[in-house]
């Protein structure tokens, strides 16, 4: 780890020197040519120059009374940006990795630590790609305003990596390890997910990649309601579609609702989020929660206080079996018991005290 003391002691303030660029000559030039031709009425030299007025920069890039060295860092992760040539760029990398091997007894990951070129290749820093904007076509206002402008990009392996989480075989693909989970627990599961990712690359120019992955979870998460239910994605997608209201208009997206009586619905939702640059958005870091033990479901329905085959009250109890497929080759017709476990899928079933005395006279 790179010691924010010695950056701050020593490289920036020999690497930081003059208070802007120094104008360029031969832009300034051009400029009063250009005017002097708009004054004379010669608008087909008017244009010409300053077409090529566009192509020069306004201020020497190549000023030698003019570095810049910034430094920031975040964990084990750091990034230095340099305005200089790319000699003194390698003079402050091996003076760190002089700092780290003498002072610290480290060594400096040459695969890891590089010099980069931001105009002609991204940095990549907290899993993000960082680049410097230039177009000489793009003009608002009479200025290139692209021009040095920071762009922030979500790299593309970045995407893939997150997309092959829910593929299989280059196709989205169901989630058997949540078909026992309710079905609000299984979109809030999705929705988490998705919405974390998102709010992690708020800040990117081109967040409207992730639609990508959008669609990826999308298709898993319908594939794993349908294997739950027995049903198709289509079928799924008709049931749990709906349209949130967002600042920027309605988006759709897929959404349970659990009503309580008295209370506020609860509300699982996957989706709903604008992919749109926020230049202002804050990314939280909040430090590890600890793990939250959440109730069997078995707890939840022996607390419903109900028999699961009549209704009944009284002397409730658990009735196990070994394996429901020995339960779907009984005889038909199937007694009522038999086809609530079928029908919920589970080896356990909450019956009252005759329920469970027939249970076992019909064994």
């Amino acid at each position: 780890m790179i010691d924010s003391t010695l950056i701050g002691s020593a490289p920036i303030p020999e690497y930081t020197r003059g208070r802007s660029l120094r104008p360029n000559r031969e832009y300034h030039r051009m400029y009063y040519a250009m005017r002097r031709a708009h004054e004379r009425g010669d608008h087909a030299e008017f244009r010409k120059l300053r077409q090529r007025l566009r192509s020069l920069p306004s201020s020497d890039p190549r000023d030698p009374d003019y570095r810049r060295l910034r430094y920031v860092r975040y964990a084990d992760d750091t990034l230095l940006g340099f305005i200089g040539p790319k000699a003194e760029a390698e003079e402050i990398k091996a003076r760190l990795a002089q700092f780290l091997r003498d002072d610290l007894k480290l060594e400096l990951s040459p695969d890891k630590t590089l010099i980069t070129h931001a105009r002609t290749r991204a940095a990549r820093f907290l899993g993000y790609e960082i680049t410097v904007q230039h177009s000489s076509t793009k003009v608002t206002n009479g200025r290139r305003s692209v021009n040095g402008v920071i762009r922030l990009r979500v790299p593309i392996p970045v995407i893939n990596a997150y997309c092959s989480r829910y593929l299989k075989r280059s196709q989205p693909a169901h989630r058997s390890d949540l078909f026992a989970a309710p079905v609000r627990d299984i979109v809030r599961t999705y929705g988490a997910e998705y919405r974390g990712i998102v709010q992690y690359y708020l800040l990117a120019s081109d967040v409207f990649r992730l639609s990508q992955l959008h669609w990826v979870m999308e298709t898993s998460l319908l594939k794993t309601l349908a294997g739950k239910h027995r049903s198709t994605v289509s079928a799924m997608a008709r049931k749990y579609r709906s349209k949130v209201a967002t600042p920027v208009g309605p988006r759709v997206c897929l959404q349970v609702t659990s009503e309580r009586p008295g209370r506020k619905p609860l509300v699982a939702r996957f989706g709903g989020i604008p992919l749109r640059r926020q230049r202002t958005a804050l990314i939280t870091d909040k430090s590890p929660t600890g793990a939250v033990i959440r109730r069997r479901e078995l707890v939840s329905r022996l607390l419903a206080g109900r028999c699961e085959v009549c209704g009944g009250t009284d002397g409730l109890t658990v009735h196990h079996v070994r394996s429901l497929t020995d339960l779907s080759e009984r005889r038909q017709p199937h007694p009522a018991w038999v086809t609530v476990m079928l029908r919920k899928r589970r080896k356990a079933l909450v019956a009252c005290r005759d329920c469970h005395t027939s249970i076992h006279a019909d064994g």
